[in-house]
């Protein structure tokens, strides 16, 4: 086991954090929301000369919560015990509340604490939680409500033609389920740019009722698509457990879990066909894992929401991964800001390949400075 010069365990000796806010390369929207920005909040824990790093996307106000509330609860304790790390940083916040950008925190700190344990003892994060599978498959997503024909058609095909990731995934459910036609119109679209053999996918970010999502997906099943993704709100896990029941897709959901008992109830509910989870806000690598293996008590697979290279290295430790979301603005946002980041041709990605510790991320300073604001 490593250790320090003088035979000492090594331990947590600092916590500092930087937000940095990205614009978009376009207008985006899903079917409930629309922004023109995305803000990255970074955070580094350090023990001796050695830096681990995390990150999730959130109010720049998160920042605020590790250095106020975390960085007490980790600093100084044993390097080599996370989980103890991260159940100190959950009784630090009781009074907070924990959904949202508290759990959004936990989830950086929690990242970085994995990243730093690896590489100081010169591991690939894969191969410290143990690796699963050498690739990790991916699906494209993108296609917001916001493109137009021409936008959607050259994202799509970028995906499978030029990159061979044969799973894709648009936006649906535009101005909060009141366009439907636009919807059906879009999915046609996508399915003629795609062909007839990659897999399609919609995400209507809980925009439609239980008995609309039902109705449509009809349509959807003509269109050949296998995962409805939010098909209606997240929190409405008997209107989940509905439409379930009724369509062929595979429902799913699970990005705004940021504590284990919420994936416990969705999984009860009888709710989904695939559960999701992201790793930067259910409370970082630690609980994600947790999070997979509820999943498989419960027969089902997990898919890992958005930020792709944070989720590699555990997605590859687990036996009933599904995919990861190649998100459009994640990965365009961390192939900007750091040096380190996977490639996605062939439609999968190899964490650990290259041997280098840690995830391999590496935050390019003077470039991420043009983002910086906090």
């Amino acid at each position: 086991m490593t250790t320090t010069a003088d035979g000492a365990e090594p331990s947590i000796d600092a916590v500092e954090t930087a937000v940095y806010t990205v614009p978009t390369d376009a207008p985006e929207a899903d079917g409930t929301l629309s922004w023109d920005a995305t803000t990255l909040v970074l955070v580094h824990v350090r023990s001796g000369e050695t830096t681990g790093l995390g990150y999730t996307y959130g109010a720049p106000a998160t920042g605020q919560v590790v250095t106020g509330h975390l960085a007490a609860a980790v600093t100084g304790r044993c390097a080599w015990d996370v989980p103890a790390a991260n159940e100190a940083m959950s009784q630090a916040v009781r009074n907070l509340g924990r959904p949202g950008l508290v759990a959004g925190a936990i989830s950086a700190v929690d990242i970085a604490l994995w990243d730093l344990k690896a590489r100081l003892l010169g591991l690939p994060l894969a191969r410290l939680l143990g690796a699963h599978r050498p690739q990790v498959p991916i699906y494209g997503s993108g296609g917001f409500t916001t493109y137009d024909a021409k936008t959607q058609d050259r994202q799509l095909r970028s995906w499978v033609q030029e990159q061979g990731i044969e799973r894709v995934k648009i936006k649906i459910g535009e101005s909060w389920g009141t366009a439907e036609d636009r919807d059906r119109q879009r999915v046609a679209q996508a399915r003629a740019s795609i062909g007839d053999t990659a897999e399609l996918y919609v995400d209507a970010n809980g925009a439609y009722s239980a008995k609309q999502a039902i109705r449509l997906a009809q349509y959807l099943d003509d269109q050949g698509v296998t995962w409805f993704e939010e098909p209606v709100s997240s929190d409405d896990l008997a209107g989940l457990a509905q439409v379930r029941a009724a369509v062929h897709a595979d429902v799913t959901a699970g990005e705004y879990g940021y504590a284990l008992p919420y994936f416990g109830h969705m999984l009860g509910a009888g709710a989904v066909d695939c559960l999701q989870a992201d790793v930067t806000r259910c409370g970082g690598i630690t609980v994600w894992l947790r999070v997979a293996a509820l999943a498989e008590a419960a027969g089902l697979h997990i898919s890992g929401h958005c930020a792709p290279a944070v989720h590699a290295h555990a997605a590859g430790a687990v036996p009933n991964l599904r995919h990861l979301e190649w998100f459009h603005d994640h990965v365009r946002i961390e192939n900007l800001l750091f040096s380190g980041t996977l490639d996605p041709h062939g439609g999968h990605i190899r964490p650990g390949a290259d041997g280098t510790p840690g995830h391999g991320l590496t935050l390019l300073a003077d470039q991420a400075e043009t983002y910086r604001t906090g």
